[in-house]
């Protein structure tokens, strides 16, 4: 009887496993509990429902699985020829008869030549003849990136002149194709181009000239500047000594006329927030310092008491060596020690690290500050055409210094231009050779429209006029 009973059970199992596999351990278990059956019959049942299913039952479910993967192939296709014509209705895909509009190009040129390089003090730096290129490169794929989605490609043409080359000439080749210029270029040729009359109609964007003229008696419309003023640096890095409350400075300016500009924006920081500027000399040594600094430094920085020594030095042919060769243990902070800069190595906050990444792996060498500023050159002119749908340099100007552009650059919020002076408000950066110690603006130091305003000139002090 019980062996019947099994028989019974077993073809029930034989008809239902493909689809109903637990309807048969349930019932399983019902007839264990009918018939009394023992431990080892119970064993055996299972072995055969699960493990041994008969011929007919395995076709059974494999016919009825193909028979569903069929079904299910053609729901889906049935779904995505239902979900294209959904985009047809809206617009977002073309049909097939419709044909591609080409994408609107938006040229952008990049202007250098090549400068007297002073000799090196150290080996650890190296010449960078490419210095701004790369980051433009850089940024023009960022814009391609976007612009593949509004069918914009943007084409950037470097130029890179010897010392001898034709500055004017190459200027007014590179503008007959390129309405947007960035340049790495000192001021003076900066100015000269920008007064040529075929630059009225272009747009330039200063990459490297910190000059505080050209952003006031001196500032041309047709200029907007994206690398931060010496004003800008002096001020970020006043702002941060005054909370410190190390407002005491000695003051040791180089040589070279551009050691005096920013000597001259470290006074009147001092002036603007309330330090002090207990000592100032000239270094005007000619030996070299490699050799003599442990003898003369001493005895040049022995004197009145101070909190930081601050140097003017930026071409870096004598600062480095005034750090731990002082009479007296002093914090040092300028062009050397403690940097304001627009860019740094060891800057990783706001996504930064991203960008020093992928510059590294473009270049094989660290992003500087005029990387950087030709970069977001390149970023600010892609972000308006995207927004406005023009090429016209005065379209993109105008669009430029108005309060609906921002353009996002890795510095914690959106930058965007200022339209007294054409001058990029961004923060700026206080960083050691190898580590980011702050950023400015810093808390307490208010402004009553943005506090990026209280780095550089604001409105009421600038002496920029741009014709009407």
């Amino acid at each position: 009887m019980l062996f019947k009973n099994m028989k019974r059970i077993t073809d029930r199992v034989e008809t239902t496993f493909s689809n109903f596999r637990l309807k048969i351990l349930m019932l399983t278990a019902s007839a264990v509990m009918a018939f009394g059956m023992t431990a080892l019959a119970v064993f055996v049942l299972l072995t055969m429902a699960l493990v041994v299913p008969g011929a007919v039952s395995s076709a059974q479910a494999r016919e009825a699985s193909v028979e569903e993967l069929e079904k299910r192939k053609a729901w889906d296709e049935e779904r995505r020829k239902a979900r294209e014509e959904r985009r047809r209705q809206r617009g977002s895909i073309k049909a097939d008869k419709q044909p591609k509009k080409p994408p609107q190009e938006i040229a952008i040129g990049f202007l250098t030549q090549a400068q007297d390089i002073p000799p090196a003090l150290s080996n650890l730096d190296p010449i960078l003849l490419d210095e701004g290129e790369n980051g433009a490169a850089l940024g023009i794929e960022d814009n391609n990136t976007t612009g593949q989605f509004l069918n914009q490609k943007f084409i950037l043409t470097t130029v890179n002149l010897p010392q001898d080359g034709d500055l004017a000439t190459a200027f007014l080749e590179l503008a007959a194709r390129n309405p947007f210029i960035i340049t790495h270029l000192p001021a003076a040729d900066l100015l000269a181009l920008a007064d040529l009359p075929e630059a009225q109609n272009v747009l330039i964007l200063n990459a490297s000239a910190s000059d505080d003229s050209l952003r006031g008696p001196e500032c041309r419309k047709n200029i907007f500047h994206i690398i931060p003023s010496r004003a800008m640096r002096a001020d970020a890095l006043a702002q941060f000594l005054v909370k410190k409350k190390w407002d005491e400075w000695f003051l040791v300016v180089g040589p070279r006329p551009e050691d005096e500009l920013f000597a001259a924006a470290i006074r009147q920081a001092a002036e603007k927030f309330g330090a002090e500027i207990v000592e100032e000399k000239s270094w005007n040594f000619e030996a070299d310092i490699r050799r003599t600094a442990k003898a003369e430094v001493p005895v040049f920085t022995r004197g009145e008491d101070y909190d930081v020594l601050i140097t003017a030095d930026e071409q870096g042919r004598f600062g480095e060596y005034l750090l731990y060769n002082t009479w007296e243990p002093k914090l040092i902070a300028g062009t050397q020690g403690l940097v304001a800069t627009a860019w740094g190595r060891t800057h990783e906050q706001w996504g930064a690290v991203q960008m020093q990444n992928r510059f590294r792996r473009a270049t094989g060498r660290w992003m500087t500050p005029i990387d950087y500023a030709a970069w977001t050159a390149t970023r600010a002119i892609g972000e308006a055409v995207s927004r406005t749908g023009s090429t016209d340099p005065v379209v993109i100007g105008d669009y430029l210094k108005s309060d609906d552009f921002n353009v996002a650059a890795y510095k914690g919020q959106k930058l965007t231009f200022r339209d007294w002076d054409h001058q990029l408000r961004q923060p700026v950066l206080l960083a050691a050779a190898r580590a980011m110690v702050s950023v400015s603006p810093q808390p307490g130091f208010l402004h009553p429209e943005r506090e990026l305003d209280t780095l550089g000139t604001d409105r009421a002090l600038s002496q920029c006029r741009f014709p009407q």
